[in-house]
């Protein structure tokens, strides 16, 4: 049977992910709070953030910069995105 979670980022009842996905207390909050759509949604995002500013994620300050933009996508409803990224014209 699929988990349900009541998910913060689409303020709906969705299907939770099957394990945390990050590790320690933050990964335990996500697995929770964060359904499996609207980590897909974070993963597409952070893909985004880290081609289009360069990051080099062996430097720890750019793996805190991701984990930061990381809750604000998730749980302060801001909408994180590179700057000078343009979507694909529809």
């Amino acid at each position: 049977m699929t988990r349900m979670v009541q998910c913060v980022k689409l303020k709906r009842e969705a299907e939770g992910l099957p394990a945390p996905p990050y590790p320690g207390e933050l990964g335990v909050r996500i697995w929770q709070n964060v359904s499996k759509e609207a980590w897909e949604q974070w993963v597409q995002t952070q893909t985004r953030l880290v081609n289009e500013n360069r990051l080099n994620l062996a430097d720890i300050r750019a793996r805190k910069y991701l984990a930061q933009q990381m809750e604000r996508f998730l749980f302060e409803d801001v909408d994180v995105e590179a700057q000078g990224f343009v979507p694909p014209s529809q």
